[in-house]
Parts: C-alpha cells; structure tokens; sequence
C-alpha cells in the first residue's frame, strides 16, 4: 500500500520561500508525483507535477517561481516555492501515480490513487 507523508510548509511573508517534502513508502521509483493546492472556498487544483524520468510540468501561475524534483536515495520529492503570494496561500497535498508515465499537462484528481494529509502554506502581504 503506498503511503505519503508531507512535511515543511508553514507561514512566510510574501517574497519568501518555502519547501514542501513528500516522502513515499509502499512504491520504489518511477512513479509520478503531483502537487496540488486547495485555498478555502476554491477547488483542488494541481500545480507541478513529476515522473518516472523526471520530466516536470508547472501550471503558468507558478512557473519559474515553483521547482519540484526528486531524490530517490530517500524517495521523496520535494516542491520548492520561491517569490510566494498571498494568493499562493493553500492547503498543498503531494498526489501519486503508478501509471502516470509522461507530463505533458497537469493530470485530473481522478488518476491517483494515494493523496498525502495536505500541509498549510500561507503568505502574508
């Protein structure tokens, strides 16, 4: 059964960083990662996403501020968030998928099967 535990988040000012880590038990390599953010009062929406190759793709909201990679020796992957806005406030969940093979776009909520517990990001303006 795979699992994922996230850690980090937390409160910055706007301009400041932030890294979210997702670590993955229950499933070793080439498997896909995604990103999501829910803010109160908004639906789920994934931001990054990375796969078996480590190909990645952003959504343009966060492009050239977000990075998401990857590091098998402790199998977790990790969503680095830099130049954050109030509007990147969220609840932020790391989503795995087995079947996921290639990125060309952000993937539906409907084709992963594990979801982390979600971890707060909030920024303050």
């Amino acid at each position: 059964q795979v699992q994922l535990q996230e850690s980090g988040g937390g409160s910055v000012q706007a301009g400041g960083s932030v890294r979210i880590s997702c670590a993955v038990s229950g499933f070793l390599r080439n498997y896909c990662i995604q990103w999501f953010r829910q803010a109160p009062w908004k639906e789920r929406e994934g931001v990054a996403v990375i796969v078996g190759d480590d190909s990645t793709f952003y959504i343009g909201s966060v492009k050239g501020r977000f990075s998401v990679s990857r590091d098998n020796a402790k199998n977790s992957v990790y969503l680095d968030m830099n130049n954050l806005q109030p509007e990147d406030t969220a609840m932020y969940f790391c989503a795995f998928s087995r079947d996921i093979l290639n990125v060309q776009n952000i993937a539906p909520v409907g084709l992963f099967e594990a979801w982390g517990q979600g971890i707060q990001v909030t920024v303050s303006s």
